[in-house]
């Protein structure tokens, strides 16, 4: 049993989100697969995806999202103040070499820091921000930067083929010594043996059991999951002003938000799978980084990520300092794109496919 505690010590101090602005249209692949792109892109709710670079991986996105948020804050706070640096993904470059030291080392951290790897499906990073939250609240550590990033692997001809996307998300979170722009009030997590998706060892791509496992998987973990945080915290989804749930795609957040109650006026500020698709441990982070990048003071915010195998994560949060458009922020990188024919996204990710 989770305690129902409210967090004391814990904010954010910065946010960052980076997706790779090259992209491909769900008709581009339909046409080139044979299919009827406007009937996919109808039944997905998602109309392009982000594609890394052929010479992006993990690391690099993570390096440039928490670059991003360490820019923002590079007057008041320092990188070597920095506790913790944690990854969640499912898409590590390496099987044995943490992804974490190799982004620390790059943002220009040295020696005494906490650092870990995280694999839980897309939940992965949302299960950082509780670990690096309950040190900083326990006081182990100052402040730690929780990244969530994806290079989403699909096989050619399966169905994730149009939504596995490319992108990395990073919270900065802080005690009360830093300038905090939101405040961290509770959390929960909720949990199950439910194979929905999953990838053995060695194996390249993942298998998942298809559209058929969206009640007892996304589904009951979300609503089920964001339901149970509700209860204990005591809240009704219309006490909040943005609700940020996980996306595989563009359908299954919005029924599950009308399930929830949540409005799509709620919703529709992190909705964001519909310009990048499914960065799979970026995707509830991206959302919620956008949500506090455009947010006002005083705004309560509601996320839920979920994780396949099952699981989902729930928080609330206060925004204290309303946000303004800058050169890093994501409403900038969803405008600024290039569109890729499908002969130039197969080259692109030739190297994840050999």
């Amino acid at each position: 049993m989770i305690n129902n505690k409210e967090f004391e010590r814990v904010g954010v101090i910065s946010v960052g989100g980076y997706v790779p602005r090259d992209r491909i249209s769900i008709k581009e692949i339909a046409q080139a697969r044979g299919k009827d792109g406007d009937k996919i892109m109808a039944s997905l709710g998602v109309r392009q995806k982000a594609v890394a670079q052929r010479d992006e991986d993990t690391a690099s996105l993570a390096v440039a999202a928490a670059s991003r948020a360490i820019i923002r804050k590079k007057k008041t706070v320092r990188v070597d103040e920095l506790g913790a640096v944690v990854v969640g993904s499912e898409s590590h470059p390496y099987a044995v070499k943490p992804t974490g030291s190799m982004v620390a080392d790059m943002l220009g951290m040295r020696g005494e820091y906490i650092t870990s790897d995280l694999e839980f499906a897309c939940k992965a990073a949302t299960t950082g921000m509780i670990y690096v939250a309950s040190m900083i609240e326990a006081g182990v550590i100052e402040n730690g930067l929780v990244i969530g990033a994806d290079v989403a692997q699909s096989k050619r001809g399966d169905v994730l083929e149009f939504t596995a996307g490319a992108g990395a998300a990073a919270v900065w979170l802080g005690n009360k010594k830093y300038p905090w722009v939101v405040r961290l009030e509770r959390m929960n997590s909720f949990n199950s043996d439910t194979p929905d998706f999953w990838r053995r060892e060695g194996e390249k791509y993942p298998q998942h059991a298809g559209r058929f496992t969206g009640e007892p998987a996304y589904f009951k973990h979300v609503v089920e999951g964001t339901e149970k945080f509700l209860k204990k915290i005591n809240k009704k989804t219309a006490e909040f002003d943005q609700v940020v749930l996980h996306m595989p795609n563009g359908k299954f957040p919005q029924r599950a938000a009308k399930k929830l109650g949540v409005t799509t006026e709620q919703l529709q500020k992190g909705l964001v799978v519909e310009e990048i698709g499914n960065p799979y441990s970026a995707s509830s982070l991206l959302g919620l980084v956008k949500v506090i990048e455009e947010g006002k003071k005083g705004e309560r915010v509601l996320m839920t990520s979920y994780g396949s195998g099952a699981g989902s994560d729930s928080f609330s949060f206060e925004i204290l300092r309303s946000g303004k458009e800058d050169e890093w922020s994501l409403s900038k990188q969803l405008k600024e794109i290039k569109q890729l024919s499908y002969v130039d996204y197969l080259n692109q990710t030739r190297k994840e496919q050999q």
